[in-house]
C-alpha cells in the first residue's frame, strides 16, 4: 500500500482548470489551455480557415462524427507523426505490450484534457490497448491528433479555439451519448472543475483523478482541504518521473526552440529575466546562461532564492529591472506574474512569453484596450503597440510557448506519459479502502519502475547493493531507494 501526502496549506478552489478523455479528445485555447503544435504545425498554420468546426459536418473513413477537429482529412498526417513519436516511447510501448495481455484498464472510462500533441495520442493508445475507453478534451491542438478522429478516439480541439469554444469541448467530451466517466485524466484542473461543478451527480461516481500539473495539483488539495473532494486523486506533478524531468529537462531544450523560431533572437549578452526558479525556471535559465544571457531571477521562496543566487544568477524584483530587460519569462504557475505596469514600462522591442501555467501569468487582457494596438508579425507573434510607438513583442498571446510556438521532446514526455499511465491503472485496480477522499503522491516504487523502464535507451546499467550494503543502508535491494517524502 502507499503512504498519503496531505497538504498543509491551501485556499479555495477558485479558477477554472481542464482537461476531457474518453475515447475523444478536445481541448482549447482558453484560460488554461494553449494551443501545441509540432514543428511542421508551426509553419502550415491553418487559421486562415475562418469556418468554425462546430459547424462543419465531418465524418471520417468509419462514418463517425463523434469528434470536431479543424480538418479530419488531415488524419494521415497525424498518423506519421504518431509514428515518428512512437519511435521515443519505447518504455510506454514496453508497458502496453506487457499490459495488453491483462488489460488493467478494462472497464476503465477515462474523460481526460491535455494538450494534444503526438505524444499525448501514443498515451491515448496506450489506454485504449490495456482496455480503457477514452474520451479526452484537450485544450491546444497539435495536428498529430486529427488521427484520433479517424481511430477509436473521439477528438474535440483544434487550434485557436475560443474561450467558448474551449469548454464547450470539455461538455462534449464529458457528454458522450451512452457513456459516463469514472476516471479523469487532467493537466491544470479544468476538467475536474467542470466535472465538479457542472456535473456533480457524475464527480460523485468517479474512481479516481490523476493531476499532472501544478495548478490542478493546488486546486485539488485546495478542494481536500475544504472537505469536497469525494474521490481519491493521485497527484504526479509532486512525483519525481514528473517534477525532476519533464518540467526541468524539457523546458531546457524548448524554451530556446520556442524563443527561436518566433523572434530570431540571439540571446548572447540578452538581459532577461525569469519569473520563478522552480523546476521549470531552473531549465529555462541553464539553457539561456548557457547561451551567454544574461539572466535574472525573481522569487518568492527563499530556499528557490538561494539554489538562484547559488546557481550564479542575481535575485530581483521584477520592478527593479522591468526597463532594462529584452526577454521576460513567466514560470510560476501563478497568475498576473506580469502586470499591465509592468508592461507599460518595458522598453521598446522587450519580449514577453510564459512557461508556466496556461495563459493566466501575463496580464493580456489590459493589454486588450482601444489605446492600444494589435499588430500580427507571424503566426503566434503580436507586436503590441503604445500610442508613443513602442512595441511589445507577445509570444502565442500569453500561453503556453514551448507547446504553442516549438516542439517538446518526446522522451521526457514519454517519462510523464508512463507516469500518468501507471498512475490511473494504480487509481483503477486499487482495492477498496486503500485510498480515500484525498490527494496521494505516487509511490516511490512506481517512479522507480517508470526511471528503470526509460534506462534501456540509454544502454544504462545499474549497479546493484549487496547483501551487506543493503543491510548497512537498510534498503530493500530492489527498492524504494528514495524516502517517500523525497
Amino acid at each position: 500500500s502507499q503512504q498519503i501526502q496531505f497538504a498543509d496549506d491551501m485556499q479555495e478552489f477558485t479558477k477554472f482548470p481542464t482537461k476531457t478523455g474518453r475515447r475523444s479528445l478536445s481541448r482549447s485555447i482558453s484560460q488554461s489551455s494553449t494551443d501545441s503544435y509540432s514543428s511542421a504545425a508551426s509553419y502550415t498554420d491553418s487559421s486562415d480557415d475562418e469556418v468554425s468546426p462546430r459547424e462543419k459536418q465531418q465524418t471520417n473513413s468509419k462514418g463517425s462524427s463523434n469528434f470536431c477537429v479543424k480538418n479530419i482529412k488531415q488524419a494521415e498526417f497525424g498518423r506519421r507523426e504518431i509514428e515518428i513519436a512512437e519511435q521515443d516511447m519505447s518504455a510506454l510501448i514496453s508497458l502496453r505490450k506487457r499490459a495488453q495481455g491483462e488489460k488493467p484498464l478494462a472497464g476503465a472510462k477515462i474523460v481526460g484534457c491535455t494538450h494534444i500533441t503526438a505524444q499525448t495520442a501514443v498515451s491515448a493508445c496506450f489506454f485504449g490497448g490495456t482496455g480503457g475507453d477514452i474520451s479526452f478534451s484537450l485544450g491546444k491542438e497539435v495536428l498529430y491528433l486529427f488521427r484520433m478522429g479517424e481511430g477509436s478516439v473521439a477528438v474535440f480541439a483544434w487550434k485557436g479555439e475560443s474561450e467558448d469554444d474551449f469548454w464547450w469541448c470539455i461538455d462534449r467530451c464529458v457528454n458522450v451519448d451512452g457513456w459516463q466517466a469514472n476516471m479523469i485524466l487532467d493537466d491544470g484542473g479544468d476538467l475536474t472543475h467542470w466535472v465538479y461543478k457542472k456535473y456533480p451527480s457524475v464527480f460523485k461516481k468517479i474512481r479516481g483523478i490523476v493531476e499532472e500539473s501544478v495548478t490542478g495539483v493546488h486546486r485539488l488539495y485546495q478542494l481536500s482541504k475544504a472537505g469536497k473532494l469525494c474521490v481519491p486523486a493521485m497527484n504526479v506533478n509532486d512525483s519525481v518521473t514528473k517534477q525532476k524531468f519533464d518540467n526541468l529537462y524539457c523546458c531546457r531544450e524548448s524554451i530556446l526552440d520556442g524563443l527561436k523560431r518566433t523572434t530570431d533572437v540571439m540571446f548572447g549578452g540578452k538581459q532577461v529575466v525569469v519569473c520563478g526558479y522552480g523546476e521549470v525556471g531552473k531549465g529555462c535559465c541553464a539553457a539561456l546562461k548557457a547561451l551567454g544571457a544574461i539572466v535574472y531571477v525573481t522569487e518568492i521562496d527563499p530556499i528557490c532564492a538561494l539554489q538562484a543566487c547559488m546557481d550564479g544568477f542575481r535575485v530581483v524584483k521584477l520592478s527593479e529591472v522591468i526597463r532594462q530587460v529584452d526577454v521576460v519569462i513567466t514560470c510560476t504557475g501563478n497568475k498576473n506574474v506580469v502586470t499591465r505596469e509592468h508592461l507599460d514600462r518595458m522598453k521598446n522591442s522587450c519580449i514577453v512569453c510564459n512557461m508556466g501555467h496556461s495563459n493566466t501569468e501575463i496580464d493580456v487582457t489590459s493589454l486588450r484596450m482601444p489605446e492600444l494596438t494589435w499588430e500580427r508579425v507571424r503566426s503566434q507573434v503580436d507586436h503590441v503597440i503604445w500610442p508613443d510607438g513602442k512595441r511589445v513583442v507577445l509570444l502565442a498571446e500569453g500561453r503556453l510557448l514551448n507547446l504553442s510556438c516549438s516542439t517538446v521532446p518526446t522522451f521526457v514526455l514519454s517519462i510523464t506519459a508512463t507516469t500518468q499511465a501507471l498512475a490511473l491503472i494504480e487509481l483503477y485496480n486499487a482495492p477498496e479502502g486503500r485510498y480515500k477522499q484525498d490527494v496521494y503522491l505516487l509511490p516511490k516504487k512506481m517512479d522507480e519502475y517508470v526511471a528503470s523502464l526509460h534506462l534501456p535507451s540509454f544502454d544504462a546499467h545499474l549497479t546493484e547493493l549487496t547483501d551487506d550494503q543493503a543491510k548497512y543502508l537498510g534498503l530493500n535491494k530492489n527498492g524504494p531507494f528514495k524516502p517517500n517524502y523525497y
